[in-house]
């Protein structure tokens, strides 16, 4: 969202613009750390856009996604943040050709996160939630959704938990570019703010979730993780 990136360009002191495919990439640094930061954009096609011209024309060595989701699963709660360990698309299905949710010659429905890094993710989470969250907010870790379609109905909710019981919130990018950085062999680790129950009040104040919550959160996570990634770089030099 444009409220997340605008807080992290705030803190970057020399970011340059780059346009590349009718979008922004803002190159510079944050905490010391070269970075490129950019909107995925909405939806799945946009996002495995973005993250392709990241690695084919800016050749970042892994990516880091922040953004917002529903909850899902029990005690996923507004304010929470979650850590993917996996990615898979809800909405894929060419069964009976292929198994439903299995990407086609993939053999595979789940993509899986870089574990070290989502690691140091959940860590920087929990710092965050630490310092800004209410008190109660957890860090969960597991499967995050994607499905070109922002749920917001209560029936929607109960089909996602029914076939996919253990995935714990749902958003409309992450799998994507989960799929493309597995193309490229390139890590990756994806977060999200919990803004909502992915129900009939999905709707309800999100921008201002967004403005006064999510992109706190975010700017606090990246700072965090780079400030640690940056760290080990100089410990191990």
């Amino acid at each position: 969202m444009q409220q997340e990136l605008r807080s992290l360009l705030a803190q970057m002191p020399d970011e340059k613009r780059v346009l590349r495919a009718g979008r922004e990439f803002w190159v510079g640094h944050l905490e010391g750390c070269e970075v490129v930061a950019v909107l995925s954009r909405i939806g799945k096609v946009a996002a495995a856009t973005t993250a392709t011209l990241l690695l084919s024309e800016f050749d970042v060595d892994r990516i880091l996604f922040t953004g917002t989701a529903g909850g899902l699963a029990p005690g996923v709660q507004v304010g929470d943040v979650v850590v993917a360990d996996a990615l898979l698309q809800h909405d894929m299905d060419a069964s009976p050709l292929f198994p439903r949710h299995e990407v086609p010659l993939y053999g595979r429905s789940r993509f899986a996160a870089d574990p070290s890094l989502s690691d140091a993710l959940a860590d920087a989470a929990q710092r965050t939630l630490d310092e800004h969250g209410a008190p109660g907010a957890r860090v969960h870790r597991g499967l995050i959704v994607s499905g070109d379609r922002f749920v917001s109905q209560r029936a929607e909710n109960d089909a996602l938990r029914s076939s996919l019981p253990d995935a714990l919130a749902v958003e409309m990018e992450g799998a994507a570019l989960a799929q493309v950085c597995h193309d490229f062999g390139v890590p990756f680790a994806v977060v999200r703010t919990v803004s909502d129950r992915a129900d009939d009040a999905a709707h309800v104040d999100f921008n201002h979730f967004v403005t006064e919550v999510a992109s706190r959160y975010t700017l606090s996570i990246v700072q965090h993780h780079l400030r640690a990634l940056g760290a080990a770089s100089r410990s191990t030099t």
